[in-house]
């Protein structure tokens, strides 16, 4: 499955399909979840990285219930915006799932955003514990909600014609 840029994703979703957003981790796959207006991103949940069968397993179990018609992967580019050894893993995975699953792929630059969302919680008061138990899944909703909103921006005529 090619990966898509995020306008395309969004134009070629069937009428009410969701997104799921993916933050792919060492140990721990964050999940997020559009709505279907694809205006706002929620936490999902968090799955433990194993297996690429059981992971995309897992996902397409989750597009099924929810329906879903696609997936925006973060992709950790380094610092400069360079393309590094972590993003290329990244992206490898994401199309390796994508294919799995048969859903369409977007790449989506998630760079600070487990910082981001960390440093909310710790602002928000949550104990360590707590941040570890949602981080993940709260690290890859700021990043669908990051893609969802300058995909809106960048197209609303065609999320119009959706409607």
């Amino acid at each position: 499955m090619p990966v898509i840029n995020m306008r395309d994703l969004r134009a070629g979703l069937p009428r009410h399909a969701r997104l799921i957003g993916l933050d792919p981790g060492a140990r721990i796959i964050g999940v997020a979840l559009s709505d279907v207006s694809l205006m706002l991103a929620s936490p999902y949940k968090a799955i433990p990285r194993g297996k690429l069968a059981a992971n995309a397993a897992e996902i397409s179990a989750i597009a099924r219930k929810e329906g879903a018609g696609g997936l925006v992967a973060g992709l950790p580019l380094s610092m400069d915006g360079s393309f590094g050894p972590a993003a290329q893993a990244a992206k490898d995975w994401a199309m390796a799932i994508a294919a799995a699953t048969g859903l369409p792929l977007a790449l989506w630059d998630e760079r600070l955003s487990s910082a981001a969302v960390n440093r909310m919680m710790i602002e928000a008061d949550l104990t360590r514990a707590k941040r570890a138990k949602a981080v993940d899944a709260a690290a890859a909703a700021y990043m669908l909600q990051a893609a969802l909103d300058a995909s809106a921006r960048q197209d609303e005529g065609a999320i119009e014609t959706r409607r």
